[in-house]
């Protein structure tokens, strides 16, 4: 039997918050969720999107400590339509209180692509093909 990649985990110190940026990237999460101590969403194509409290961590991992200096805890990269959707989200979730990490630009790689930090401070990268035929 050859592993797959099943699911990605998050662990967050303020799961409200998380859910909340989240659902603005449009990730359909149960109303509710934020009172659980850990919350799974199935995105397209099967896999899951996992969050759970620092607090469940620590539970089944006495030695668990919270990344120090800025380490990041995962990252994750939401595709989108259009370089003018890349800069129009990164837009709305700054303006919403988010932190923009990497305001939008065309990267060498050929992709309009911006980072903005979820509640947790994780790297979340929005991209889209710079060329509309390609994507």
């Amino acid at each position: 039997m050859t592993p797959r990649l099943d699911a990605i985990s998050i662990i967050t110190s303020d799961l409200a918050a998380s859910l909340a940026f989240y659902r603005r990237l449009g990730l359909d999460i149960p109303d509710g969720a934020e009172s659980a101590p850990h919350v799974e969403v199935t995105l397209p194509g099967g896999q899951r999107l996992l969050w759970d409290t620092e607090e469940v961590i620590a539970s089944f991992d006495p030695e668990w400590q919270r990344p120090a200096g800025g380490g990041e805890r995962v990252a994750l990269a939401f595709v989108c339509d259009s370089p003018a959707e890349v800069d129009a989200l990164y837009a709305e979730l700054v303006g919403a209180g988010y932190t923009g990490h990497l305001k939008p630009w065309d990267a060498e790689w050929g992709q309009r692509y911006a980072v903005v930090l979820d509640p947790d401070g994780c790297g979340v990268s929005l991209f889209a093909s710079a060329s509309p035929a390609a994507k």
